[in-house]
């Protein structure tokens, strides 16, 4: 009887509660419809440019699947504008080849095809220099994704801390009593980034100093660049973390936003290849803040970018908090209108 007291009473109360009642059926269909697309994507062409070879080559790369382009005259630097695999350069009988390796998985299909393309027999099977644009020959697949990993950390984190923070400054009645003073709701907002974002500054340093001194995660570019990306990251999570935690009237409903925004940027920074992927489904992906904070960590970290080269992530950063913020001043005219 007291059991079923108990049932009774936890099935009201979750009947009552349409946000948990969503998330607990809708949240697990989403995130399973975005994985499904997401895995079912086809693995694109390998690109590849020969230079300086003959019509017989390039026809027996194209029969082992390679996106193939014979050309004059070819560079890294073409390579790297193009996100061409690998060039094939053939110089007195001598074969040369440069692998773009900013995925290694490419890097080492682009070598196993060709292996298989050109080979004869055993006296005549050519052999190839090789030679990478970014990493080496060891570069395994952790270091270009693990760039990613430092930002998502920072990300995920002040989100959770910064959101729960403010919504128990507001369950507490601290937030109520602020508002009832003359002081204007931008300096509310602007007061709460300030002083959550010192500590956010801090835990930032802590992990990238981390996981550059002490796991040893590549890094070919400058650590201050990695620092004002994560800085700016971590902005947007607070400003985010702050703004949904108005949505909230419980530190459980705050949880609850964490499979509905941060899972679902995961896909997104570049764990799974993106160049497979459908072009709406690429699109979704360039909504979501850790796109660009992945793109430009791994730009700096792996592939040695300067500031010029990621200014854009930066810029589109530095837009998604200034969004996130207007929102939140907004949002708090449903307390207070002034």
């Amino acid at each position: 009887m007291r059991i079923a007291s108990l049932v009774t009473r936890i099935t009201q109360q979750l009947r009552r509660d349409r946000r948990t009642l969503a998330l607990f059926f809708l949240a697990p269909l989403l995130i399973l419809t975005l994985m499904y697309f997401i895995f079912d994507t086809e693995a694109s062409d390998l690109k590849l440019v020969v230079t300086g070879s003959d019509g017989t080559m390039v026809k027996a790369l194209k029969q082992a699947d390679f996106q193939v382009t014979a050309a004059e005259e070819f560079s890294q630097e073409k390579m790297i504008e193009n996100d061409t695999d690998g060039w094939l350069h053939v110089e007195n009988g001598k074969l040369k080849l440069t692998l773009l390796n900013d995925e290694p998985s490419h890097a080492k299909a682009v070598q196993m095809q060709m292996m298989h393309a050109l080979q004869g027999d055993e006296k005549n099977t050519p052999s190839i220099e090789e030679q990478y644009v970014y990493g080496d020959a060891d570069t395994k697949g952790f270091d270009t994704f693990s760039p990613m990993l430092v930002s998502f950390f920072v990300f995920f984190f002040v989100f959770l801390i910064a959101g729960i923070a403010l919504l128990k400054e507001r369950t507490s009645g601290t937030l109520e009593r602020l508002l009832a003073t003359p002081i204007k709701r931008y300096e509310i907002v602007a007061g709460y980034v300030i002083g959550y974002g010192l500590f956010a500054l801090v835990q930032t340093i802590i992990v990238v100093l981390y996981a550059v001194n002490v796991l040893d995660i590549v890094l070919v570019g400058s650590i201050w660049l990695v620092l004002l990306t994560n800085i700016l990251v971590a902005l947007v999570a607070l400003s985010l973390g702050t703004l949904l935690s108005s949505f909230a009237t419980s530190e459980f409903q705050m949880v609850q936003f964490i499979p509905l925004v941060i899972v679902p940027q995961v896909f997104f920074t570049g764990i799974f290849p993106l160049d497979g992927m459908a072009d709406w489904l690429q699109k979704i992906g360039k909504i979501m803040p850790l796109y660009y904070a992945s793109d430009a960590m791994n730009g700096i970290m792996y592939k040695g970018f300067a500031f010029n080269e990621v200014l854009l992530d930066l810029l589109i950063l530095l837009a998604f908090a200034a969004v996130f913020i207007t929102i939140n001043i907004i949002s708090l005219k449903k307390y207070r209108s002034l």
